[in-house]
């Protein structure tokens, strides 16, 4: 079993640089993980690197309240001067503080319980700061909710590429993972498939975002469903082109993605954002001290990690990923601190059964070494987005603003 670089207590207790990224607090591995990870999102607009640093010198690592408390308040404070600004007429400024606040909110309610009720409640300020931003676009961003099961819905985004004068553009559907939604999709591959004349649908599927937070729906292996579920949206819309929808899903969303692929053949290609051959060979031996437990048992409906071993169980490719019948793209840091090992199953694999796949692995020295790319999540977005823009025949020298 690969070593994970996520359980390593370095013997240097100053902050400092990793391959993997900028290390905050090195007794703390999982905790500056979810650092690094905010900090490299500042570059997409996702914060300002001094406020994130003003954070890290007032967080107290051992203490998850403390992570809420901080990162609540510097999110306040950007939605609130958003709001303001917006009062002033001063709207490309506005859009900024939304847009910080945005992450500041995600990494807020990160650590809290799943039926904590405050993390809906940041929750729902998040919302509203992606909502106030994303009515800016030229044409504004959708808010819309796809039919999926019982009544109920798959909370989303759909958001138009003004680069594109194609009346039917390409869209590429935006999962995340574990931890990861919607409204985070923008930092790690939305903001580049817009700017090569991609539309996006940023989803919460099962699992995810709003749908598990107001729906308590979780997720699911056949993660095709869903994934149907918004290619039959899709389809009812006459200004993208039904032969050119594409799918990326990032951490657990790479095997949602390979899962998807191999199973719903509309799709015209696919990107594993960090690769996952089966979710109990990355787990291990994981307990309930594991440091996502909280995430992993509510995520898959498990009282603890005994039962959530037992369903994931059933998250696995083998016999599964010979189904690809489209291009397929991996993309996995080269020192993904949750393990390099996953990534070359799957491509290994899928190679000898005849899919069209490729695999990319981020070095150390180009950065975006780490799990997504989240130490440098333009690299991610770039190999991500110029790959789809290749496969679903984007003349990037032709686009221009509409």
């Amino acid at each position: 079993m690969e070593e994970k670089l996520i359980n390593q207590v370095s013997d240097r207790k100053e902050g400092h640089y990793k391959p993997y990224g900028w290390h905050q607090w090195p007794d703390y591995p999982w905790m500056s993980y979810q650092f690094r990870r905010a900090l490299g999102e500042t570059q997409e607009g996702g914060g300002a690197i001094s406020e994130v640093f003003q954070l890290g010198e007032r967080i107290d690592p051992s203490d998850p309240e403390s992570w809420y408390r901080e990162w609540d308040a510097v999110g306040d404070r950007n939605r609130i001067r958003g709001d303001e600004e917006e009062a002033k007429g001063h709207i490309v400024t506005a859009r900024n503080c939304w847009l910080r606040a945005v992450d500041y909110y995600r990494e807020a309610e990160f650590w809290l319980e799943g039926t904590d009720p405050r993390r809906l409640a940041v929750f729902d300020k998040l919302e509203y700061c992606s909502k106030k931003w994303g009515g800016y676009f030229d044409p504004p961003m959708e808010s819309v909710e796809i039919p999926y099961l019982d009544g109920k819905s798959l909370y989303a985004y759909f958001l138009r590429s003004p680069y594109n004068t194609e009346e039917r553009q390409p869209v590429l559907m935006c999962f995340g993972g574990l931890d990861s939604f919607k409204d985070e999709m923008w930092f790690m591959v939305a903001h580049g498939a817009i700017q090569r004349g991609m539309s996006v649908l940023m989803v919460d599927g099962p699992g995810q975002g709003g749908t598990i937070r107001r729906h308590k729906i979780t997720n699911r292996h056949d993660y095709e469903v869903p994934v149907g579920k918004c290619i039959d949206y899709l389809e009812t819309r006459p200004d993208i082109d039904p032969a050119r929808i594409a799918m990326s899903g990032s951490s657990l969303g790479g095997y949602y993605a390979a899962r998807a692929a191999s199973y719903e053949h509309r799709l015209a290609a696919a990107v594993s954002h960090g690769a996952i051959w089966s979710v109990n060979e990355l787990w291990g031996d994981a307990d309930d001290s594991h440091g996502l437990a909280g995430h992993i048992t509510w995520v898959f409906g498990a009282k603890d990690m005994a039962e959530a071993l037992e369903k994931g169980e059933a998250f696995k490719l083998d016999g599964v990923i010979d189904k690809i019948k489209c291009p397929y793209l991996i993309v996995h840091g080269g020192y993904d601190v949750l393990g390099v090992d996953q990534a070359q199953k799957v491509y290994d694999y899928a190679k000898a059964n005849g899919v069209d796949v490729t695999l990319r692995l981020v070095g150390e020295e180009e950065t975006g070494a780490e799990h997504c790319q989240h130490d440098n999540p333009t690299i991610g977005q770039e190999l991500v987005n110029d790959w789809l823009a290749e496969k679903l025949g984007i003349d990037q020298a032709a686009l221009r603003p509409a």
